[in-house]
């Protein structure tokens, strides 16, 4: 089937996807020490920010249908922008935002909507102790900027110039969920 002008060839969305899935890395950047601390949390970052004294709040930005990002593709064994069912939210201590958090799903995938669609609970303690065969990945971490459109949602919630962010896949019964945080600047003074 002839491709349309401009449209990869068979595969080409995957080894993009690689290459740019190889510049998340296995520890963090380098950063404040209470903001370091929440990024490097290994358990329930709902929980830590909970522990802060804080009213923590979930807020959803948007929940549906959604393409996927090309360093979420490889994640989700899809090519870039293949459709994903994502939930998209921001996390609050004391009505301020402090954390963007995107979890993607294949479209097809029956296993994760359900634990998706939450209204305003966390997904973070669902994931962390409410299924016990829930299988976690390691965590990664990058620095997000323009362009990244992980840092341009996240725009939207609390402009900054760059975000600390970590990402972990989660499998159920062989379903993969992808799930990416960033770390907004009002994080540092609420902890």
């Amino acid at each position: 089937m002839p491709r349309a002008p401009g449209q990869a060839g068979p595969g080409f969305g995957i080894m993009r996807a690689m290459v740019i899935d190889a510049l998340w890395r296995p520890a963090p950047p380098v950063l404040p020490a209470a903001v370091l601390a929440c990024v490097a949390e290994p358990g329930s970052l709902t929980e830590r920010l909970q522990a802060s004294g804080r009213v923590f709040s979930v807020s959803v930005l948007r929940q549906g249908m959604s393409a996927l990002q090309a360093d979420e593709a490889w994640a989700l064994a899809q090519t870039a922008g293949a459709p994903a069912y994502a939930r998209e939210v921001a996390l609050l201590l004391d009505g301020k935002p402090v954390v963007y958090a995107r979890s993607v799903s294949r479209a097809d995938c029956q296993t994760w909507r359900p634990i998706l669609e939450r209204g305003n609970r966390s997904l973070g303690l669902t994931l962390f102790g409410g299924l016990p065969q829930l299988r976690r990945e390691a965590l990664q971490y990058r620095l997000l900027a323009a362009p990244h459109p992980l840092a341009a949602a996240a725009g939207e919630v609390c402009p900054a110039a760059a975000y600390p962010a970590r990402r972990c896949r989660f499998l159920l019964e062989q379903a993969p969920l992808l799930l990416s945080e960033l770390f907004l600047p009002d994080l540092e003074s609420l902890l």
